[in-house]
C-alpha cells in the first residue's frame, strides 16, 4: 500500500510505502510521479539506502533534487510509514 505524502510545485506526487522488512532491515519505498501527455514520469527510491530503482522521464538534475528532498524528509517518511501514513485532521 502507498500513502500520499506531498504534491510538489511542478505537479509531482510523492507517495511512500509502509515499513518493509528486507534483509533484517526496515526500509520504505518512495515514489515520485508526474502526469504527462502520454502517461506519467516516475522515479522510485528505497530508503535508507537512497538507492534509485526506477527513473523514467525525470532528468538527472530532477532526481538529484529528489535525493536532497529525501535527505531532508526521511525522518518524517519513516515516521509516517510506521504509523500508516500522514494523518490530516
Amino acid at each position: 500500500m502507498m500513502f500520499p505524502y506531498i504534491t510538489l510545485a511542478e505537479e509531482t506526487e510523492v507517495t511512500h510505502s509502509q515499513l518493509l522488512s528486507r534483509n533484517n532491515q526496515q526500509e520504505i519505498e518512495v515514489h515520485f510521479e508526474r502526469p504527462t501527455d502520454d502517461g506519467f514520469n516516475e522515479a522510485r527510491c528505497i530508503l535508507p539506502s537512497y538507492k534509485w530503482i526506477s527513473q523514467i522521464g525525470y532528468t538527472n538534475d530532477e532526481v538529484a533534487s529528489f535525493t536532497q528532498f529525501l535527505h531532508n524528509n526521511a525522518h518524517l517518511l519513516f515516521k509516517y510509514a510506521e504509523t500508516g501514513g500522514l494523518k490530516i485532521a
